[in-house]
């Protein structure tokens, strides 16, 4: 399997959100790669890989104690790809997606900004430090179309979308301070589409067959879109086929 040929052979991988179902897939997918040396698999649900390259670990993106650590634990190993695969838009009867001004709850708003904005974020203050010093490296985090300001045309879902415009605002404040110490590095928010996962399943009976995506194709067309990235591309919002989204 061919991955990431744009970077120097040799990956160093971390994944935030192996647990997931993209994130799952991502870690499967780039294990198996020829380029890549080894794949940190962090989330905050125990998970295993039978896979020699992928390692494990402890994580929990609203207890930035737990973010330090396993920064810690990495020590010198230099990265050359961050993923950020984590979101909430539900959790049960305490956080639903708005339908209506009326149904906005504090509690629920705050849980949603915790991990979809304020978790990327502590990811970033401990990892982007171990990027690797020389040649391309991405931090990527994974956003929403719905997120774009410039494209809510129907309202609705006010806590998920303000959080991921929130998300998006920051990768690109994090991306201009980034660049003034590492020129070949590349930041950028990834719209993976619509993955049959837990997160997106009850919205989803509505949509297309051919518009649904499995994490496995989802996880590869964002390797694919990775792959293409350029340092001019930093700072950016891209969706799963290489499209630029507006913020």
């Amino acid at each position: 399997m061919s991955a990431l040929a744009s970077f120097e052979a040799g990956i160093n991988v971390a994944i935030v959100g192996a647990s997931g179902g993209i994130g799952r897939a991502m870690c499967e997918r780039l294990a198996g790669a020829a380029t890549v040396t080894r794949v940190i698999a962090c989330s905050r649900t125990p998970v295993s890989f039978d896979q020699p390259k992928v390692t494990t670990a402890s994580i929990d993106i609203e207890d930035e104690t737990s973010v330090e650590a396993v920064a810690a634990m990495l020590g010198e190993t230099p990265l050359d790809l961050v993923l950020v695969l984590t979101g909430i838009l539900h959790a049960g009867e305490a956080v639903q997606p708005e339908r209506r001004l009326g149904d906005l709850d504090p509690a629920a708003m705050r849980r949603i900004f915790a991990v979809n904005t304020i978790g990327p974020a502590i990811v970033a203050k401990h990892f982007l430090p171990l990027l690797r010093r020389r040649g391309k490296t991405v931090f990527a985090a994974l956003s929403a179309r719905v997120g774009s300001i410039g494209d809510n045309r129907l309202g609705g879902w006010a806590s998920y979308r303000a959080s991921k415009a929130a998300l998006n605002q920051l990768i690109r404040t994090l991306s201009i301070e980034h660049a003034r110490r590492r020129k070949e590095s590349i930041l950028v928010a990834l719209h993976p589409g619509t993955v049959d996962t837990a997160l997106s399943k009850p919205f989803t009976g509505r949509t297309p067959e051919d518009k649904l995506f499995t994490p496995d194709r989802s996880a590869a067309r964002l390797l694919s879109v990775i792959d293409s990235l350029g340092a001019t591309d930093t700072g950016g919002f891209f969706a799963w086929d290489g499209s630029r989204i507006e913020f």
